[in-house]
């Protein structure tokens, strides 16, 4: 019965006592949470699967999304007699997860077992938790998943492969594996293959000896030593040169290598975890990446997606960056406004959490005044791209004006979009959200080739 439980977090009436009474008359186990503060502390101790959420005014929206950034797994019902497409959106960029007409109590239960059978299947699969790794941020699902690999891989020696774009944290990912493992005490070596340039390289990962060549008058210990038996992480190794292909690889596959000059062996004793931001795969078919090498690096492959394929990551993120960049730059900055993060919502970070980062360390330098981050704190030309900022009445219309047409297909478009996402592609829900037949919505997908992938 644990799976059937409901917190409904609205103010005490009849009516809520009608609706309590009703959904355990159905087998649901209810709590009433009258206020926001006891809904949050409800949900986060107890597990609440679902909730049902009564109060509809902004600032309580503002909570309800600091619940479901904090708790993911648990699906939120909008209950409400106001669901117009105004309020769809309000409700949507909240974090709601569907909603329900009150006057419509025959929907109710299709409604509250299609979500709680959805939560149950995501538990199963997934269990949330705290990683007890520095810097190591996020609920989502995809994140959870890579977490639990780390945490599988943790204590064996395998070679690992970390993929992603740039930005998405993959040294992060490499660290957490060094830090839990119990190589945890030994060293810790990053070198980026990328940033050296290749003359140098060879030199900077194994090492030479005196007069190996012009400028050589001293030993060197190279990056493959100086791991001794901790971890090696060798970042953006899709930049490799093929000669320098072949010398790595030796050195995976027989664990020695020689100094650069020197007819002398040195062991390898450290773990090698890779990282690119390149497709190897594409690299060997084009002969640019040995084929070999590849299969002796992604021994454990770890992929990490882009931050714009885990949004609802962004505000437990951004709180991260905020509280480390005011500590460092001594400033006193308590939150983001919900104009604010919804502009970082909307946003589609092509730098990913690096952008992220980077962006929240320049806010906090130049804010003077304390309190919140407000929409005038925000750099827009940087948001031009974002779609939805000119409709927030303290956005600024673009100097060169905008395109209302444009403009209107694109919020339209989203609209859609969000409301099959929010159904999971059902058609016959998403044209309810949106107040149209089924058939308008299947037509206005055909004729703007909207597609969703659930």
């Amino acid at each position: 019965m644990s799976n059937r439980r409901i917190v409904i977090c609205a103010t005490n009436s009849s009516s809520t006592e009608n609706l309590c009474q009703t959904l355990e008359s159905r087998g649901y186990r209810v709590e009433i949470a009258s206020d926001v503060e006891i809904a949050s502390k409800v949900i986060e101790r107890q597990r609440i699967p679902l909730c049902l959420w009564g109060f509809t005014q902004e600032e309580h929206l503002l909570k309800l999304d600091e619940i479901r950034a904090q708790s993911p797994f648990c699906a939120t019902i909008i209950i409400s007699h106001e669901i117009t497409p105004r309020a769809v959106v309000k409700y949507l960029r909240a974090g709601a997860s569907d909603f329900w007409d009150q006057e419509k109590t025959e929907d109710l239960f299709e409604i509250l077992d299609h979500h709680l059978s959805k939560v149950a299947s995501q538990n199963d699969e997934i269990e949330p938790m705290d990683f007890p790794v520095e810097h190591f941020v996020g609920r989502h699902p995809k994140i959870i998943e890579v977490f639990h690999l780390i945490m599988s891989i943790k204590d064996t020696d395998s070679n690992v492969l970390i993929t992603g774009e740039s930005g998405t944290g993959k040294e992060v990912v490499a660290r957490a594996i060094h830090d839990l493992s119990p190589r945890k005490k030994m060293p810790w070596v990053a070198v980026n293959c990328g940033a050296i340039p290749a003359t140098l390289l060879e030199s900077e990962l194994f090492g030479h000896v005196k007069g190996a060549f012009t400028g050589a008058t001293q030993n060197r210990v190279g990056r493959f030593q100086l791991a001794g038996n901790g971890t090696l992480f060798l970042d953006e190794i899709g930049d490799l040169s093929l000669d320098l292909q072949a010398k790595m690889l030796r050195a995976i596959q027989q664990k020695v290598y020689e100094p650069v000059g020197s007819a002398h062996s040195v062991y390898l004793n450290a773990r090698i975890i890779a990282a690119t931001n390149k497709n190897l795969e594409e690299a060997v078919k084009e002969k640019r990446f040995r084929e070999d090498l590849f299969y002796r690096l992604n021994v454990i492959p770890i992929n990490l997606p882009p931050l714009r394929e885990r949004k609802s990551d962004i505000p437990l993120l951004t709180k991260s960056f905020i509280d480390k960049f005011s500590i460092q730059h001594k400033r006193t900055i308590t939150g983001v406004s919900e104009d604010s993060m919804r502009v970082l919502m909307q946003y589609q970070w092509p730098g990913n959490i690096r952008e992220l980062e980077n962006l929240i360390e320049r806010i906090i330098i130049l804010k003077r005044d304390p309190g919140t981050i407000e929409i005038k704190d925000l750099p827009m030309q940087h948001f031009k791209s974002v779609s939805l900022d000119r409709y927030i009445s303290s956005v600024a219309f673009p100097e060169g004006g905008l395109d209302l047409n444009e403009a209107m297909n694109d919020f339209e478009n989203e609209l859609i979009l969000q409301a099959l996402q929010k159904t999971q592609g059902n058609k016959n829900r998403a044209a309810h959200l949106l107040n149209l037949n089924r058939t308008t919505l299947v037509e206005k997908l055909k004729r703007k080739g909207l597609k969703i992938a659930v």
